[in-house]
């Protein structure tokens, strides 16, 4: 457990909007807050180190100490709102197991605070069971059989509360004639009678307090009956006469809501956000697009640590006042030995810039990121962690506000649903993301694009920001208005709204700087109907830590095609002039010139760089051209008019180029040879608008901007280009 942590309802306003700050703290003390401004992020001694700004603030002062819980795991609930009585109930829902190895997960269950009755239809470790909890005894009826992972099923449990009589019934879903039955005694005489304040939960037993006996994997079609004689088929399209409730899972997918098909309307909420949008019982490959065939996408893919909103309570808020500086910022929290930083952004009014310059700040990259646990973490770097006074803790430690979209779920499915309305440990300043040879300060993403926030500082050349949040409500508008927009290092994830706004941004004369490696490359879902909350399927190609099922492909979310933006026809080549070509190890290399950089229209940009080899120094992966790279491609869009002023070198045998790039193991999609494929193009090209796009292709290329104090060849490479660009 973290002591002392919090985050805001949103990761960015702009003056006059407010965002309210959610604080758990264990302490009985209270503790201090006060806004900073992030100028550097990086605890490296041999970096320029953590700089911030204490920063006048009404909301800056004490505030009193207390702990917000929160539970993990999804599920759904539906409030019955009146009183009933039962004689006999049938519980029957289609199953496919992705998890067994757990002692008991409830996929049907019926409490009554009031009484504190439960009945439960589960999977117990030793097979489907039926179990009541009446009058403080506890009963169950199990099939000692085991189902298969990733197999569908077919189960229902009837008891009559008048005589104890019970039975199970399990079919395999596809061979249905195939059935295991038992039958046997419960302890009760007398019908089940529920008050007002009973509810059905579905996929976790979530009567009083915190959930538990959560179901890890897919379920379809739960139903009640108020008798045993169901007809033929408890799962009939047309809902057999008996029916209490039946919900559709094929039904609202795009929302967080359950619809009951049966006679009384039982609708319900789902709590955590499971994944929609997955094939059921019923999918054959017919349909590939759950839009088009409903029926066979009726399942919810439950996990046990799925996370959506905290929904913990605002300890205090901030109004950004009207002449309040754009910037990166946070809210510093301390008690006693206790220290958070909660990020926050602060953008210009809209249609009314401070600045010349415009940092786009990859918020959806964050988040898809967002407490991303590594394989790697250990006592290495935890060591360094101390020794260089870093931030504390680590999510591959501190899980309980769940991972990233880079992680597993406990049953090895992908984490496909990522919020920002939890805690993000990897969103500190002084954060470490990783340790290795020569990896420099070892930053990835926040604390990597402070790099590039303190070199402007540095410099004197003052900008505002905007997140890719903010990309998505307000378009190219929020955009238009600069003389020149950079990116930041990993400008990976975008929906459809905020990638136009960079286009339409370019389309209309703005001079774009993309200052990352493999940035526009994933297509990612969000929506006004559940907010705080992003998608991504991996479909197809790409590099990936896991892949998104056949036959799931299209978001849940906003029903979009997803995966590479590359295979949605939009590759980052026609907006950048680059796209991800390779990837190796957290160790860069440099770049040599070519001849091409000594033209008219593109040597201006070299002038104080001296010899025509540069960047083999840095602060992340001690080279400008690393981790991963992006090359020029006019097959893919990268303008013919583009100058490849500089390519990089020498890089390790550790890298490979991307497998969207690979059609057998030795043919590339280019003709060339693998090898060929793997460096970096740093290119500049002048768009027919009147703008022009500088882009460098390297996710380390601005951990080279502070060495020997901002004064190297990469510095002054892009201070050219960053004055020319915004007329500084």
């Amino acid at each position: 457990m973290i002591p002392l942590i919090g985050y805001a309802n949103e990761l960015g306003a702009r003056p006059g909007e407010s965002l309210g700050f959610k604080v758990s703290s264990t302490s009985d003390q209270p503790y201090d807050v006060q806004v900073v401004r992030i100028i550097s992020a990086d605890p490296n001694p041999d970096g320029p180190g953590i700089i911030h700004e204490e920063v006048h603030a009404t909301c800056n002062g004490q505030y009193p100490s207390r702990f917000q819980d929160y539970a993990l795991g999804s599920y759904a609930v539906v409030p019955l709102n009146r009183a009933t009585e039962h004689q006999q109930l049938t519980l029957a829902v289609m199953v496919c197991p992705f998890l067994l190895d757990r002692d008991r997960q409830t996929l049907i269950a019926i409490g009554d605070p009031a009484t504190g009755v439960v009945l439960e239809l589960c999977l117990d470790r030793d097979g489907p069971a039926l179990s009541l909890a009446r009058e403080g005894q506890t009963d169950r009826l199990c099939l000692q059989t085991q189902p298969r992972l990733r197999q569908w099923y077919r189960l229902t449990a009837s008891i009559d509360f008048m005589t104890g009589n019970a039975k199970l019934v399990f079919q395999d879903a596809r061979k249905i004639t195939t059935v295991m039955t038992v039958s046997g005694q419960l302890s009760t005489k007398d019908a089940l009678k529920l008050s007002d304040l009973s509810q059905v939960t579905i996929a976790a037993r979530n009567i009083v307090g915190t959930p538990d006996n959560l179901f890890n994997g897919r379920l379809e079609a739960p139903r009640l009956y108020s008798s045993h004689a169901v007809g033929a088929d408890p799962f009939a399209e047309n809902v057999p006469t008996g029916c209490f409730a039946a919900w559709d899972f094929s039904k609202g997918i795009g929302s967080d809501r359950i619809s009951d098909i049966g006679p009384n309307g039982f609708h319900g909420t789902l709590v955590n956000m499971p994944t929609r949008g997955v094939t059921g019982v019923s999918w054959r490959g017919h349909e590939m697009c759950w839009r088009h065939a409903p029926q066979d996408y009726a399942a919810i893919h439950f996990h046990e640590d799925d996370c959506h909103d905290c929904r913990w309570e605002d300890d205090f808020t901030f109004e950004i006042p009207k002449d309040f500086k754009s910037g990166n910022y946070a809210m510093r929290l301390r008690c006693g030995e206790e220290t958070d930083f909660v990020p926050f952004f602060v953008a210009a009014p809209l249609g009314h810039p401070r600045a010349s310059i415009c940092v786009v700040i990859p918020t959806y990259t964050y988040v898809m990121y967002g407490n991303n646990g590594r394989y790697d973490y250990g006592p290495a770097i935890e060591q360094r962690m101390k020794d260089w006074g870093a931030y504390p803790y680590n999510p591959e430690r501190q899980s309980q506000f769940s991972q990233s979209s880079y992680n597993l779920h406990p049953d090895g499915s992908g984490i496909s649903l990522c919020s920002w309305r939890r805690p993000l440990i990897n969103l500190r300043s002084g954060y470490l993301t990783l340790l290795a040879p020569r990896c420099g300060s070892g930053l990835r993403h926040y604390q990597a694009d402070s790099h590039l926030w303190s070199w402007l500082e540095n410099k004197g050349l003052d900008f505002d920001v905007v997140t890719d949040h903010q990309l998505e409500r307000d378009g190219a508008d929020a955009l238009n208005p600069y003389r020149t927009v950079l990116t930041c290092t990993h400008p990976e994830y975008h929906t459809e709204r905020s990638l136009d706004a960079f286009q339409g941004y370019t389309d209309q004369g703005g001079n774009l700087c993309y200052l990352g490696g493999n940035g526009f490359y994933w297509r990612i879902a969000v929506s006004d109907t559940i907010p705080g909350i992003a998608e991504i399927r991996r479909n197809e190609g790409g590099i990936r830590t896991w892949a998104a099922q056949p036959g799931e492909y299209y978001n849940a979310l906003d029903g979009q095609y997803g995966g590479l933006w590359r295979r949605n026809g939009r590759p980052p080549q026609i907006l950048t002039g680059v796209g991800f070509s390779a990837q190796g190890t957290f160790n860069g290399s440099y770049y040599r010139r070519t001849a091409q950089s000594y033209c008219d229209k593109a040597q201006w940009m070299f002038e104080g760089v001296e010899g025509d080899v540069f960047g083999n120094e840095g602060l992340s992966g001690s080279g400008a051209a690393g981790y991963e790279l992006d090359r020029y491609d006019p097959l893919l869009g990268s303008p013919e008019n583009a100058i490849i002023v500089a390519q990089s070198e020498a890089h390790a045998d550790t890298y490979v180029v991307a497998p969207e790039e690979m059609l057998t193991h030795v043919s590339t999609t280019t003709g060339d040879p693998p090898a060929d494929l793997i460096r970096s193009d740093i290119i500049y090209f002048d768009t027919p608008s009147g703008g022009a796009v500088f882009s460098v292709g390297s996710i380390t290329f601005c951990g080279s901007l502070p060495c020997n104090n901002y004064d190297n060849a990469v510095s002054r490479l892009l201070e050219n280009v960053v004055r020319r660009f915004s007329g500084s």
